[in-house]
């Protein structure tokens, strides 16, 4: 297709009347609640944008792949900008608020900044580092600037505004089961980096809408899970209005769980919406979003879901296998660290957001008990390094008593072989799970990342992870990083804790696969910790295949030198994963925004704990406490 050609399609698609629409279903929230499970948005002569939206879509996906080709980039980024334009074309007045204040507002869709990143080589003859510091600072440029035009052309569009970003958007894929919906945890990095360049609208957009799926009814089965329980995912759809051929509408189309492979809750999403309502914030200075009653009152459900009084005895939240990024079977059931981070931070950051008032008071008084409770837990029973390993192996058993040192009844030989050589004398980590009887000792990488930017882990602790890291880099980071937990699952233990699963085969996919969305962790932990020359290595190791790969969800094999089996390309999140680590390498200040300080009186009331020795005593310890625990 010729240059000529695609200036003719831009025309054709970006020459039509501009759409209308109204959105008279928001307006009223009971009429959402009780007629409608769906928030709808009508489009007036809908059949001719349709029409067009087909047209841009074949034709996207035809350039699309004969840019991979190299055979005409100029009418790729043509098309791009024509298919931009399209999705831009009509507009949807809608209900902003759902406590009954209506604010109809057009907003406005993301602006696509200019890329100036570029590498000018003169004429001189220059040294052979300068030549290959020149090289690798034009490669670098034109990863990031292909990332960001792979990132814009995933943003999903619900009314003519910008909602979020679908989860893969691989051209040459014949079986898209839910990739091109919008997960809510693979549009967390998605979000960083637009707040990061400063586009506000998608984040904002992304966070109210979201927020109005959260009190839909969702049954499985004729059993309804808690209110307060966010989507795994949604789809926008554009179907033909009820009665009248001439018309579309787009409906928000959310998954709780009932679709989901295992039809497994999705625990996570509540906790990334929340961390990211707070980014939201401190990014934008646009405080009036947080204070809105209707997000006041999203928080306190999300909340009291997760501190809802239950059977067990400890702190952490207790989860079914599947209900976080590692959503198949893993063997991750009870009490996954990943969960525990991910809980902890959202408590810390919805106490910085909820507004100072009596309804709220017996809520903020159970979430301080909680912090209190679930950091020291983490902190003292979740740790190993080599020093927790030999006490582990010299565990008396069987102890029953208020005072055993083995409170969990953990058998020593359950530490495995490889931990013995996979420990290094330097290092530490905090174990995947914790159960009677039970410790999962493999690394999960993004809990143990998230407790560094939580500070849920010690400083010392954190500093131990990322000790461990640099000297297993050679396991944990390989030639793609990073591992989602280590080591794989084989033999009969894969059999029997994953029903021998095709897709979790060992070092694939969930089971030590390396998955490349997870370097914006790493980094924002090694910034935290000031250590920003650890991410730095792991970036850097990554720009060197990724683009040429296609940007896969996940790498297979032991040093990941396959791209996945079941891997899809342009996997969005792996794309945001890798702008996010570079623009905060880039600002290491903009960390900011979704780093936890460690709380000064939550700290305090921690050391009179372990003062204390609870190991030993029994009941309530003489000292004064700020909190009830």
């Amino acid at each position: 297709m010729t240059m000529a050609a695609s200036e003719a399609v831009l025309r054709a698609l970006s020459g039509g009347l501009p759409h209308t629409c109204s959105d008279p279903y928001i307006n009223n929230w009971k009429s959402v609640l009780f007629f409608k499970s769906r928030v709808n948005c009508r489009n007036n002569g809908g059949s001719l944008y349709q029409k067009s939206k087909n047209c841009s879509r074949m034709l996207w996906k035809y350039t699309w792949i004969n840019a991979c080709q190299g055979e005409d980039v100029a009418c790729y980024v043509e098309t791009q900008r024509a298919k931009r334009l399209e999705s831009m074309r009509f507009k949807c007045q809608r209900a902003d608020s759902v406590s009954g204040v209506t604010a109809n507002e057009n907003l406005p869709p993301i602006s696509r900044p200019v890329n100036t990143v570029g590498v000018t080589v003169n004429g001189n003859v220059a040294s052979a580092a300068t030549v290959r510091e020149k090289s690798h600072k034009a490669h670098e440029g034109s990863v990031e600037e292909e990332a960001w035009d792979l990132l814009r052309a995933s943003v999903v569009y619900y009314c003519g505004n910008p909602i979020g970003t679908i989860a893969a958007n691989d051209p040459s894929d014949t079986s898209i089961l839910n990739y091109d919906q919008v997960f809510i945890r693979d549009f967390i990095p998605s979000g960083i980096a637009f707040l990061l360049k400063g586009e506000y609208d998608i984040v904002r957009n992304f966070i109210l809408y979201t927020l109005q799926l959260q009190s839909w009814e969702k049954t499985m089965d004729c059993h309804s899970p808690g209110q307060g329980l966010m989507p795994a995912n949604f789809k926008v759809r554009t179907v033909p209005l009820d009665g009248d051929d001439s018309a579309t509408e787009d409906i928000l189309d959310p998954d709780f769980g009932e679709a989901a492979i295992g039809r497994v809750a999705p625990v996570d999403s509540g906790l990334w919406w929340i961390i990211l309502l707070r980014a939201y914030g401190k990014c934008s200075g646009d405080l009036s979003v947080q204070e809105r009653v209707d997000v006041q009152t999203g928080i306190k459900m999300i909340l009291k879901l997760c501190l809802a009084d239950g059977f067990d005895m400890f702190p952490t939240l207790l989860v079914t296998d599947g209900s976080c990024m590692i959503d198949r079977r893993m063997g991750i059931h009870g009490h996954p660290l990943e969960i525990q981070a991910l809980f902890y931070s959202a408590l810390l950051c919805a106490r910085e957001m909820l507004a100072p008032e009596d309804g709220s008071a017996d809520l903020i008084r159970a979430l301080n008990n909680r912090l209190v409770a679930l950091s020291f837990h983490i902190r003292e029973y979740y740790w190993i390094d080599m020093k927790k390993i030999n006490e582990i192996y010299r565990y008396k058993t069987e102890e029953y008593s208020y005072d055993a040192v083995n409170k969990f009844n953990i058998y020593p030989d359950q530490i495995p072989s490889w931990l013995v050589d996979f420990m290094p004398n330097r290092g530490g980590y905090l174990i995947g799970n914790l159960q009677p009887a039970h410790m999962d000792f493999r690394f999960f990488s993004l809990g143990n990342l998230w407790s560094i930017i939580s500070s849920l882990a010690t400083v010392d602790q954190s500093h131990a992870i990322l000790d461990l890291i640099e000297a297993k880099w050679a396991d944990l980071v390989t030639e793609m990083p990073f591992k989602i937990c280590y080591p794989s699952l084989e033999g009969q233990e894969w059999r029997i804790i994953t029903g021998s699963d095709p897709k979790n085969t060992p070092w694939s996919y969930h089971n030590g696969g390396s998955w490349p969305t997870l370097l914006w962790q790493l980094t924002v932990a090694c910034i935290k910790m000031n250590r920003p020359k650890i991410a730095e290595r792991a970036v850097k190791l990554a720009e060197r295949r990724i683009s040429r790969d296609k940007w896969p969800e996940y790498y297979d094999t032991k040093k990941a030198r396959f791209i996945g089996k079941q891997a899809r390309l342009f996997q969005t999140w792996s794309i945001a994963g890798y702008l996010v680590a570079k623009l905060l390498l880039d600002n290491p200040s903009a960390a900011r925004i979704l780093v936890n300080e460690e709380d000064s009186e939550l700290l305090n009331t921690l050391c009179d704990m372990i003062n204390a020795n609870p190991r030993r005593k029994r009941g309530r310890v003489g000292f004064k406490q700020p909190f009830i625990v």
